[in-house]
């Protein structure tokens, strides 16, 4: 089992940046492939980044290709996404989320694990 605690999230303005960090607990966190989601007012949770086990394979959702980066760090149990030019609409809740096994996924109902949430607003 895993726990997850997400920071970084804030206000920001229409081009700025944001990194969100994803703690997780636990010795197994290299077992997990890792996602972030968002999920705006009234909408349904979606997918944004996974990331591989290991880091050497990653995929993003059409819209925040060439803007987001995920990565992580497995000695120090943190998957991150680094936001850059940022758009009013990437403003939601984002999550981190841990699934076990090789295989990264797009679909909520892959991932076993979830952390609380942290807010990001963009302001145009």
């Amino acid at each position: 089992q895993v726990q997850l605690v997400e920071s970084g999230g804030g206000l920001v303005h229409t081009g700025g940046s944001l990194r969100l960090s994803c703690a997780a607990s636990g010795r197994t966190f290299s077992t997990y492939a890792m996602g972030w989601f968002r999920q705006a007012p009234g909408k349904e949770r979606e997918f944004v980044a996974t990331i591989s086990r290991t880091g050497t394979t990653t995929y993003y959702t059409n819209s925040v290709k060439g803007r987001f980066t995920i990565s992580r760090d497995n000695a120090k149990n943190t998957v991150s996404l680094q936001m850059n030019s940022l758009k009013p609409e990437d403003t939601a809740v984002y999550y981190c989320a841990a699934r076990p096994g090789l295989a990264t996924g797009t679909q909520p109902g892959a991932y076993d694990y979830w952390g609380q949430g942290t807010q990001v607003t963009v302001s145009s």
